[in-house]
């Protein structure tokens, strides 16, 4: 075994596995046969490459093709995926150039496919070494994004304020932990390393293992990005109220509100992903009712105090996280989500009880998933209205807020602090006439 081969091996099949059956990242690396046998740390390794050549694809395509006289044909895919792996490594990892030259060459000479294209590889890379830094420096940020993607960002944001976002999407995401309880925010965070956010979430600049970190044993913590908190967090739920987490899959919602006293029932589609929620909320020794069911249906004569309603959507707010999701979503996607999430949106209206709360999220930056959907829920359901978000529950994130009092978070708010996942999130209230 040579654990840098089968690494950069692993990364370059997984990377096929998301360009071409748009599979996420995570599950095509789990599908390559070197990844199970390795250890934590070269794991760690494959995802960096496979996550870096994601984010930053436009500035690898702009040096690849100043330095190839021609494109590689179709059937050389393989072959351009070494190559892209490999500049990755060279400009925006710390390997040493002549081990990502090496190792790529190595792994060319292995396969049928890529052996004739091995000299190649080795002359180009060596150019990339050489030159490809100024290349990448003068491209683009918005370059890396698919150009779908790109458009309707700088359509709905300008030019300035996505070149601002693909500034923090580059970066290694930090650690952002949510607390079973608040008060021991303090002690916390100093056994971890991690600082305290405005709203809240212990922020570590590394993710490293989390299940080394002091409090992982005990259910303390939970790894929940600071803008996914916010949902929950703006819901304000109530002991003893009766709150329904729709959508509720991995988990860190359901947390959030169970650890205020609410009786939360946590419902999801998914049994696998409900699993993941049952093992959550033990390790946490937080309790909750369990239901895998479809949201846009269930429910008969149940009704809630207040309903947190995270829908399913592009997640092009989490590139930070999930560089696969530019790669694996495109227009259409959206197009097909959009009445999931209005059946979504109908139900949880009639869940809700008279004079209920109800927020309403998507991690996306899509208008269609977020401002847009607002305006045809409210048009469907005059029973709603707006509770406006106030500054005092956004700490520091006031900019958010819009002038209906929605919030619209871009992952470049708190850029000197590590940026945010995007979100969409409103607050709704059930007028007691309904």
């Amino acid at each position: 075994m040579n654990p840098g081969l089968d690494a950069r091996r692993a990364s370059v099949r997984a990377l096929k596995f998301v360009l071409e059956s748009r599979t996420a990242l995570d599950a095509a690396l789990s599908q390559t046969p070197e990844f199970g046998r390795m250890e934590s740390r070269d794991k760690a390794f494959a995802r960096l490459i496979s996550a870096t050549t994601l984010r930053r694809r436009g500035q690898i395509h702009a040096v690849l093709s100043a330095f190839l006289e021609h494109d590689l044909p179709e059937h050389a895919g393989e072959a351009r995926l070494l190559l892209e792996t490999a500049t990755a490594q060279i400009l925006f990892l710390d390997t040493k150039p002549h081990a990502a030259v090496s190792e790529a060459v190595t792994l060319a000479k292995t396969s049928a496919n890529s052996k004739r294209f091995s000299g190649l590889i080795n002359a180009v890379l060596r150019k990339v070494v050489a030159g490809g830094r100024e290349i990448a420096d003068a491209t683009p940020l918005s370059d890396n994004l698919p150009n779908w993607l790109r458009d309707s960002w700088q359509a709905a944001y300008g030019i300035r304020t996505v070149e601002d976002i693909c500034a923090v999407v580059m970066r290694d995401p930090p650690l952002d932990l949510s607390l079973r309880q608040s008060p021991d925010s303090e002690s916390l965070a100093e056994a971890i390393g991690a600082a305290i956010l405005p709203t809240g979430t212990l922020r570590k600049p590394e993710i490293g293992d989390l299940t080394a970190l002091p409090g992982f044993d005990d259910g303390e913590w939970w790894a929940q990005d600071a803008g996914a908190a916010l949902p929950a967090r703006l819901l304000n739920a109530q002991p003893g109220e009766s709150v329904l987490d729709l959508c509720a899959a991995p988990g860190g919602k359901t947390m959030q509100l169970a650890a205020t006293g609410a009786s939360v029932t946590a419902l999801d589609a998914s049994p696998k992903r409900m699993r993941r929620v049952a093992d959550n909320l033990g390790r946490t020794q937080l309790a909750a009712e369990c239901v895998t069911a479809d949201g846009q249906t269930w429910g008969e004569a149940q009704s809630f105090d207040a309903v947190l309603l995270d829908a399913p959507c592009s997640a092009t707010g989490t590139l930070r996280r999930r560089p696969d999701a530019a790669w694996i979503k495109n227009q259409e996607d959206i197009a097909s989500l959009i009445p999931i999430q209005n059946a979504l949106l109908d139900n949880a209206t009639r869940l809700l009880k008279p004079g209920g709360l109800l927020v309403i999220c998507t991690c996306s930056l899509q208008p269609e998933e977020g401002e847009f959907w607002l305006d045809n829920g409210l048009a469907r359901h005059p029973e709603l209205e707006i509770d406006a978000i106030r500054p005092d529950e956004l700490p520091e994130l006031e900019d958010a807020i819009q002038e209906n009092g929605a919030v619209r978070l871009t992952p470049d708010m708190w850029a000197d602090r590590g940026g945010i996942d995007g979100f969409f999130i409103a607050r709704l209230r059930k007028t007691a006439k309904a």
